[in-house]
């Protein structure tokens, strides 16, 4: 009888014991990356998206890759509902129609969108995926496209001046101003830090359906820049869906030699911006590590991050 009541009492702790650590457990959240085509690096982008996204212990990330540019495209069509977040990594050949209507149909019942860097370059010709975007560059945009967007003394100004879409200057260290120490993905840090080295995206235009601008910087036109206080990250004003567009990150040769993806700033902005496109919260807390005013932090392994 002892015996059977020890065995009972041990199976009974042991449940307890599950369904305890099951409940302290972090929810995790589904994050498609979609990539395989791109006028950057991303074959190690996509990796390096993947590595910060898993490494937080928050997201299960799963990565969708086209063919080959000049490829057939029939057999691309993600399952994008079955996933929390829709991170693109990509810009290349147009998706089959089929795809296209899955993904707007997602977006529109209120899916949630991370357009990383180079991804606004994708689909000029394409009206309701740079409405997603609210920003692009390249690819033949120009004042057919929309407004340029930048600040001047804060005040975002909308400029229909004809012109290209889409420039930066050389590649450097740069502080990211906040506009909206509110929000959620901001909330909790600071007004200004210091990015590692990267590109700065200006003269950007398109529908300019921004909903909250989180980050500007100056494009510093000695650098080659627009001389400009320019749009960094925003969320986009598109219905339901929570969007999320980061124009930094720009990928270098390889994992290791990666300083913009390796910043402490930029890996906190996706982690927290993807929590809440997933869920329109953010409960993580402020790392120990992340940039200051004057100095850059460097995260080289892309571990999670420091409490």
């Amino acid at each position: 009888m002892f015996r059977k009541d020890l065995f009972a009492s041990a199976i009974i702790v042991a449940v307890m014991f599950a369904v305890g650590t099951a409940c302290c457990r972090p929810e995790t959240h589904r994050v498609l990356i979609v990539s395989g085509q791109n006028n950057h690096n991303w074959e190690v982008s996509h990796m390096v998206l993947e590595r910060i996204l898993e490494n937080s212990g928050m997201f299960e990330a799963e990565i969708e890759l086209t063919c080959p540019a000049g490829g057939d495209m029939s057999t691309f069509n993600p399952d994008f509902p079955a996933y929390d977040v829709v991170l693109l990594d990509y810009n290349g050949d147009r998706w089959p129609a089929a795809a296209d209507s899955a993904f707007i149909d997602y977006v529109r019942k209120g899916g949630g969108v991370i357009i990383y860097h180079a991804a606004d370059n994708a689909f000029a010709e394409w009206d309701e995926f740079n409405r997603i975007i609210a920003l692009g560059g390249w690819e033949g945009r120009n004042e057919n496209s929309g407004p340029y967007y930048y600040l001047v003394d804060g005040v975002p100004v909308l400029d229909e001046s004809p012109g290209p879409g889409g420039s930066h200057g050389s590649q450097r260290e740069y502080p990211m101003n906040c506009r909206d120490l509110e929000h959620p993905i901001v909330k909790g840090l600071p007004q200004i830090w210091m990015h590692a080295r990267d590109e700065m995206y200006d003269r950007m235009r398109g529908p300019a359906n921004i909903k909250d601008l989180l980050y500007s910087g100056y494009a510093d036109a000695s650098k080659g820049g627009s001389g400009r206080e320019e749009p960094l990250v925003f969320t986009v004003d598109y219905g339901k869906a929570r969007i999320l567009h980061i124009m930094t990150g720009h990928c270098g040769p390889t994992e290791e030699d990666n300083p913009a993806m390796q910043c402490a700033g930029f890996q906190t902005i996706l982690l927290r911006g993807a929590e809440w496109a997933a869920t329109g919260k953010v409960t993580q807390d402020v790392p120990s590590d992340f940039p200051t005013a004057d100095a850059i932090s460097l995260r080289p392994d892309y571990t999670a991050p420091e409490k």
